[in-house]
């Protein structure tokens, strides 16, 4: 028998987390970096920012929106370390650091999302 990788599913966060960083994260910044500041558009309450927030939807958008650039982050900084630095030799601690720090920043992330009051 022979042994399952787990690089596939590593592949797939990994992609899923870029698409969620390139198309969400711009927006984001936009609008509460630019838009709102400046006057362009009409800025949400606090109010109203926490009742998204607390809706089932809003928390499964927070959840996404935190924790798959996450792993996107995880696996870049991975392959980064272990061919641009060719540490091919410390595999097995750049894993446990890459991607048990993304599994305790979703923990985190989940933690906070949960705790909205």
């Amino acid at each position: 028998m022979t042994k399952r990788s787990n690089e596939p599913l590593l592949w797939l966060l990994f992609s899923v987390g870029g698409v969620v960083a390139a198309l969400l994260i711009p927006v984001h910044l936009f609008l509460f970096g630019i838009a709102f500041p400046l006057g362009w558009l009409n800025a949400p309450s606090y109010d109203a920012l926490l009742a998204l927030a607390r809706g089932p939807a809003g928390r499964v958008y927070l959840l996404v929106f935190c924790i798959l650039p996450l792993f996107h982050w995880a696996h870049r900084f991975r392959y980064t370390l272990y061919d641009g630095l060719q540490i091919k030799h410390l595999n097995e601690l750049v894993n446990t650091f890459c991607y048990g720090g993304a599994i305790v920043g979703a923990i985190v992330a989940t933690y906070l999302v949960v705790r909205i009051p």
